[in-house]
């Protein structure tokens, strides 16, 4: 495989690392994770056994992706956001090998500073503002924000918030237009 690591950048075996993936300084790349085609892991981040990365995902500083974290493509994860794995950790249990999955859908952006309970997972092109805490899953194009989160509207694939009439929307960079319809976004061009 054709990838960058950093000199500084751990890599066990048993990693599956696709071409044209940057691995930056003191990251640390453990065995049996899956990182797609295009990925960029910032430095001091941490992939854990079993995470898979899909295609172009974008890993800013400081970032730690546990097992049972699956991200799908182009999803952009803020620096020093925060994944857990386990609901009710406590330093004398082990817990190993009951983690709670979470999925991450394509295109979606987590914030700086936000923290995904496990469990729940995140919609493709959802964005989630900085700093947020979510404890619920969230829907396809659903902005939120907040401790807990809450939603605060939709966003369009290209990261504009759309302001719907009659039911439907346009985003005002790419032209592309959506529709609510029972509480749910779609794209429909």
């Amino acid at each position: 495989m054709d990838y960058f690591a950093h000199p500084t950048a751990v890599i066990d075996e048993g990693c599956d690392i696709h071409d044209k993936v940057k691995i930056w300084h003191f990251a640390h790349i453990m065995a049996g994770c899956t990182i797609g085609e295009g990925c960029n892991i910032g430095q001091n981040c941490v992939i854990f056994p079993e995470v898979t990365l899909g295609r172009n995902v974008k890993i800013q500083n400081n970032v730690s992706v546990y097992t049972g974290v699956t991200c799908g493509d182009d999803v952009f994860l803020g620096p020093s956001c925060v994944f857990t794995n386990v609901i009710n950790p406590r330093s004398a249990v082990n817990r190993r090998g009951q983690y709670s999955r979470t999925y991450v859908g394509n295109g979606a952006t987590i914030g700086a500073n936000a923290t995904i309970v496990c469990g729940h997972d995140i919609g493709s092109f959802a964005f989630i503002g900085a700093g947020a805490v979510v404890t619920k899953t969230v829907l396809d194009y659903a902005l939120v924000v907040g401790n807990p989160a809450r939603q605060a509207g939709w966003m369009s694939e290209y990261g504009h918030k759309l302001s719907f009439k009659d039911n439907m929307a346009t985003c005002r960079e790419s032209g592309q237009e959506y529709k609510l319809e029972e509480g749910r976004v779609t794209r429909v061009s």
